[in-house]
């Protein structure tokens, strides 16, 4: 049992996890009351679709050969190597996958059942879909240099408006400041866990941004990245609803400045080096409790 569960990747969770809470953070700010039960069984959702993904994710990266490939492993990158250390057959991790998936498109449809919103059933597909094609043919999306962008738009963007809209029953611009903080966490995640893994990548054809535009590009698209997060939490700033989660953001500044001073050439590409990685990781989290934390605070002190 333990090694299913540890296929699913579980300490990566957290990054689906994130703007659910956080969606549902600008929600409650919002109307003032909390449904736990919409909370509870979105959180689980996204959670078991997100590890189904994970899992799949490991099994086609086992048919195109690139988490053989990779010499490179780290705690961050290079896949789960349930396959590569002999713990699952591939034909088990498919079904495992298939399983989660399953079982979070089940807990969907409880919500879509409860909310009879057709849009929660459209997100709630785009999720498994999006989940499952990352690296699923014939879509491989991130193969074709656009899984960093579909990776925040479904781990960020997509899932805090559908959990502020559980909330509120509404779609506005009111979860745009937090939505797009976190939609650029994740995707400063997937971009710099590609740096250990561009041999491999490139290899076999995966056309990663790291891979497509080159090592310096792609970490000047990382700095570019932590700014452009500095500059929205600003921007929250000037929004009434939005002040305190945009100042309490801009607390995880002496985290960002680390992160910059890890993006250099011989950090991302120096084998056995992944503090840029833990760092990222690190910054998505903290980031996401800080504008949850803020959001609070609003709603607490009326502020």
């Amino acid at each position: 049992m333990l090694v299913l569960f540890n296929a699913a990747r579980p300490k990566f969770l957290v990054a689906s996890a994130a703007p659910v809470v956080v969606g549902t953070a600008v929600g409650y700010a919002a109307v003032g009351t909390l449904s736990v039960a919409r909370f509870v069984l979105a959180l689980v959702g996204i959670m078991l679709i997100h590890a189904g993904a994970n899992i799949a994710n490991d099994y086609f990266d086992h048919v195109s050969g690139n988490d053989w490939l990779n010499k490179n492993v780290t705690p961050f990158s290079g896949g789960g190597r349930s396959i590569q250390d002999g713990l699952l057959s591939p034909r088990a991790m498919l079904l495992l996958s298939l399983v989660m998936l399953t079982a979070g498109g089940a807990i969907g449809i409880v919500i879509v059942v409860m909310t009879q919103s057709l849009l929660i059933l459209v997100l709630g597909l785009i999720g498994i879909a999006g989940g499952f094609f990352y690296t699923a043919p014939p879509l491989k999306l991130g193969y074709r240099c656009s899984g960093e962008i579909v990776i925040a738009l479904l781990f960020g963007m997509l899932p805090v408006y559908a959990a502020y809209y559980l909330q509120t029953g509404k779609i506005d611009m009111a979860p745009m400041g937090p939505a797009l903080i976190v939609s650029l966490l994740v995707f400063l995640i997937i971009l710099i866990n590609e740096f250990p893994d561009a041999q491999a990548d490139a290899a076999v054809n995966k056309n990663t941004l790291v891979v497509a535009l080159g090592t310096s590009s792609a970490a000047w698209i990382y700095r570019i990245g932590l700014v452009a997060s500095i500059l929205v939490a600003v921007a929250m700033l000037f929004y009434h609803a939005m002040f305190a989660a945009g100042l309490c953001y801009l607390f995880t500044l002496p985290l960002i400045a680390v992160a910059m001073k890890l993006a250099n050439i011989t950090e991302l590409t120096t084998p056995g080096k992944h503090r840029a990685n833990a760092v990222t990781i690190g910054l998505h989290a903290v980031g996401s409790l800080a504008l949850t934390g803020g959001l609070l605070y609003s709603l607490f002190t009326g502020s």
